[in-house]
């Protein structure tokens, strides 16, 4: 398994369905920074906590105009009526097949247990990794992590004339 994509370097470029089918382009989304969050399974007890922190706190990249897309390598099926039943407004993306291709890129997919580790990168407008952050098995990420990561984002507007 590759490591992170570091600090400054380009985002690894990706196409996923989202829960609905819909094609989402990292290289489209360029003008806007992205939080991109990987996490292993749809349903599972501590991925629902965080995504549901997230959903309850999704002002924070609203704020920023940052897009959040959370990757698993669950189906688009599974993830829509996991996105119905938790009310998630943000696009969960399916790393299905090939399995974990994308998790594999950004040096995410835990190859002896077969799904995504717990990993965020934020993604500036430019397409750079601007910050990274992971947890082991069976830690939620904090929610001051990603404050910290979006402050990080935000810092270079802030101080443009």
């Amino acid at each position: 398994m590759t490591g992170l994509p570091a600090i400054g370097e380009p985002a690894p470029d990706f196409e996923l369905s989202n829960q609905f089918g819909e094609t989402i382009r990292l290289s489209e989304l360029r003008g806007t920074p992205v939080a991109l969050v990987f996490y292993p399974f749809a349903f599972s007890g501590v991925c629902t906590g965080e995504l549901c922190e997230l959903r309850d706190n999704l002002a924070m990249f609203d704020d920023d105009d940052v897009r959040l897309l959370a990757v698993s390598v669950d189906s688009k099926y599974t993830l829509r009526a996991y996105a119905a039943e938790q009310g998630f407004s943000f696009d969960l993306l399916a790393d299905f097949w090939p399995h974990g291709t994308l998790a594999i890129r950004y040096g995410a997919f835990d190859i002896t247990r077969g799904y995504a580790e717990r990993a965020t990168f934020l993604i500036d407008s430019d397409g750079l990794i601007a910050a990274t952050f992971r947890t082991e098995l069976g830690a939620p990420r904090p929610l001051r992590a990603y404050q910290t990561a979006l402050a990080t984002l935000a810092a270079p507007a802030r101080h443009s004339p």
